[in-house]
């Protein structure tokens, strides 16, 4: 026994042929330029990835003022901390940031004062592991907020603090 025909033969595109089109589409908007990414791509302003960029320096600028806090507190751990601090010191740097005077030890106004150091080497460690790690979360966070060029940046300077956060823990075990 024959199947009867469908009741009806649907009227408009086909489904193959809509996703031909959303393909091309997206190959058309991924090929632009890239030119346009700067303002456009933030809504219009300006001023949204001047603001993430400028957050971003301050940031990095308050973890670079926490390694002096616990060099200053702990002159023995310098020589281990001042790669990572030199580290942060760049990042300050690549957000156009100006860093604190390097090497300082005595903190600027608004940094965490060395009496805000925890009691052990230990304890200085893990406070500077956990500052990284949540600063690393809140860059990657931030990621979808930023035009491309700084996303990139953000995200290389959010992977440097979570192996930062991941040093300074096994430093502190």
């Amino acid at each position: 026994m024959p199947y009867p025909p469908p009741p009806r033969t649907p009227s408009g595109p086909r489904r193959r042929t809509l996703l031909a089109s959303a393909a091309g589409a997206a190959l058309l908007v991924g090929c632009s330029s890239g030119s346009e990414e700067t303002e456009e791509s933030t809504g219009g302003s300006p001023s949204v990835a001047e603001r993430a960029r400028t957050r971003a320096a301050r940031d990095s600028r308050g973890i670079v003022e926490r390694y002096d806090a616990v060099i200053a507190a702990y002159p023995g751990l310098a020589e281990r901390l001042g790669v990572l601090r030199a580290e942060a010191v760049r990042h300050v740097e690549a957000f156009g940031g100006t860093p604190a005077a390097t090497g300082s030890a005595s903190p600027t106004v608004g940094s965490p004062a060395p009496s805000v150091v925890p009691g052990t080497e230990k304890d200085a460690l893990a406070g500077l592991a956990t500052a990284e790690r949540s600063l690393a979360d809140a860059r990657a966070k931030s990621l979808l907020e930023v035009p491309g060029e700084l996303a990139r940046l953000l995200a290389s300077v959010a992977a440097a603090g979570a192996a930062h956060a991941y040093l300074l823990t096994e430093a502190a075990k």
